[in-house]
């Protein structure tokens, strides 16, 4: 992992000394959120599509904070999406899918629209059937959300130039995506050199999505970036070590993993400092999860977590709390008391209470760039 071993801040700072970005137009109050992505902002798609309703992610404790019952977010409440649209006074952003089991009008969605699915991946499950790399979840790739979405879009607007109205006073989500490519390589038991080999093709795939929304009239979009995947339990259950020197000592995450996210955000940070020069009247915004996250298990009592944080709030067992066979919602699968003292949820998932200090200085702190900036004056 020695060519990833530049320092991320570093690289950070020299990105913003060599490439000025400027935003090209105040944001203010933006009449609609649309997302794509992952299970990271899934909704309720998966839950609406899948014909197995006995899926762990369907059962309690899952939504037990907010909602009070499981809603297909893998979270015990709301997510980052959630309170982004709470912020800006939409509603929560419905799932597309919910359309296709219900009376819903697509009128409904002219606040919002969500299309991320629980296990969506970057590149399409075909190609990843080739390296023998599968999703447990689902085959919505983001190519295919993208094709959900240009089906509805004339639902909403009637021309060309209606849709690039409503486009450009849409705040988009483009994901998390591209985690799950990831994710279904290493915790599948592939070497991390099979997975680097195909990280360029991620992050193609992400800007592919981003150049075809703007051609559509997008004008304001939020991109993520990988999470610290070295501190979650489900990692640090499957590569654990008696390697100390594996271990970052401040947060007892595993540094490889995280060098290995951090890889991923600089080559996307990359890619859309490109498309940036490309489209200089488009406010693309990078959303640095990694860091919003990361400054949690670094001080975590100073946020008021006092959970362990390398454990899972809710999961099997063990000592990260985490059970591959026994996952939470499984029968035997057992759940904190209270999740708010707890930043990992449920091995691969944040909380509730930390998804909603990652939205905070996300949309009010330094962890994008450019910064975030609404005229929307909301508590949070």
């Amino acid at each position: 992992m020695s060519s990833m071993g530049c320092s991320f801040q570093a690289y950070l700072m020299n990105l913003i000394l060599v490439s000025v970005v400027i935003i090209p137009h105040v944001l203010g109050c933006f009449n609609s959120v649309i997302s794509f992505g992952d299970s990271l902002t899934d909704t309720g798609n998966l839950y609406n599509s899948s014909p197995n309703k006995s899926l762990h992610y369907f059962q309690p404790p899952y939504g037990e904070t907010y909602f009070h019952h499981p809603t297909g977010r893998c979270s015990d409440g709301r997510l980052v999406i959630d309170f982004i649209a709470q912020f800006l006074g939409l509603p929560l952003v419905p799932p597309f899918l919910q359309s296709l089991n219900s009376n819903q009008s697509v009128q409904n969605f002219e606040a919002g629209v969500n299309f991320a699915v629980i296990g969506a991946t970057g590149l399409d499950a075909s190609f990843l059937a080739t390296l023998d790399i599968h999703s447990p979840s689902t085959n919505n790739s983001l190519r295919i959300q993208m094709e959900w979405f240009k089906q509805m879009l004339p639902s909403l607007c009637n021309t060309s130039l209606d849709c690039k109205k409503f486009l450009s006073t849409s705040l988009i989500l483009m994901g998390s995506i591209g985690c799950n490519d990831y994710n279904d390589g290493l915790l599948g038991g592939k070497s991390i050199q099979l997975v680097l080999s195909y990280l360029p093709l991620v992050i193609e795939a992400i800007a592919s999505a981003i150049n075809e929304l703007i051609e559509l009239g997008a004008a304001t979009i939020m991109v993520p970036g990988n999470n610290p995947i070295g501190c979650f339990p489900a990692y640090l259950s499957k590569f654990e070590s008696s390697d100390k020197s594996q271990y970052d000592p401040s947060t007892g995450c595993l540094k490889w993993l995280n060098e290995f996210a951090q890889y991923h955000n600089e080559q996307l940070q990359i890619e859309l400092s490109r498309i940036r020069r490309l489209h200089p009247q488009v406010t693309i915004i990078y959303a640095d999860y990694y860091n919003a996250l990361l400054q949690l298990y670094q001080s975590p009592h100073q946020f008021g977590f006092t959970g362990e944080t390398s454990k899972a709030c809710c999961g099997g067992g063990g000592p990260y709390n985490y059970n591959s066979s026994v996952l939470c919602g499984d029968a035997g699968a057992t759940a904190c008391e209270n999740p708010s003292q707890y930043i990992n949820w449920d091995g691969t998932h944040s909380t509730e209470a930390a998804y909603r200090l990652m939205t905070k200085d996300l949309l009010h702190g330094n962890y994008t760039f450019p910064r975030f900036a609404s005229l929307c004056v909301s508590e949070m």
